[in-house]
């Protein structure tokens, strides 16, 4: 699978259930879509483009084999990780709305990002496959369409969705990707 399209299905599929779609749903019944879609698309640009900045360093920095154990590791903790629950508050995406409505969503948005399971999923990608560009456009657009599906879907089917299964299909997800990753390095 092409860089793009991995970074793209993976950050899409551990976006599923996050607190960010959680915050994309809140904005989206208080500011207009089209705002919303946009401010999260500007901070998903920026947060991504940190997190393969990063991850193509510790590409360049690392021998490969390194790189595989550490991306699959991280991959398996993604998965632990995906398993509990967001149970706490976050204060960081909870901004003032003195920024405006974009400003808030940008804001809001990059903050709750940064340091989040997509964050790092990105820097693992990036490490892995050295591919700047695709991987930046692919995790982007990922957390976009992900972000946008909650938009849509949450409108339409309010909380009849099945949030447990959602989530232990990504764990399963991010399980079988890490033990193939690690596997792969030995070969």
């Amino acid at each position: 699978m092409s860089p793009f399209w991995q970074s793209f299905f993976f950050i899409a599929a551990a976006e599923l259930g996050d607190k960010s779609q959680l915050l994309s749903l809140a904005f989206a019944a208080r500011f207009s879509a089209r705002t919303v879609l946009t401010g999260i698309g500007v901070a998903t640009l920026l947060v991504q483009l940190l997190s393969v900045t990063l991850g193509e360093l510790v590409g360049l920095a690392l021998p490969q084999f390194w790189v595989a154990i550490g991306a699959g590791l991280a991959f398996l903790g993604f998965g632990l990780w995906t398993l509990r629950e967001d149970t706490q508050e976050d204060e960081a995406i909870k901004p003032r709305l003195r920024l405006g409505p974009f400003l808030t969503v940008v804001t809001a948005f990059a903050l709750a990002e940064l340091g989040d399971k997509t964050m790092l999923a990105t820097v693992a990608l990036a490490s892995q496959h050295r591919a700047f560009v695709p991987v930046w456009l692919g995790s982007a657009l990922g957390m976009a369409a992900a972000n946008g599906l909650a938009i849509l879907v949450g409108s339409l089917a309010g909380h009849r969705l099945p949030e447990r299964a959602i989530r232990y299909g990504v764990v399963a997800l991010f399980i079988l990707t890490g033990l193939l990753t690690i596997g792969r390095a030995f070969l």
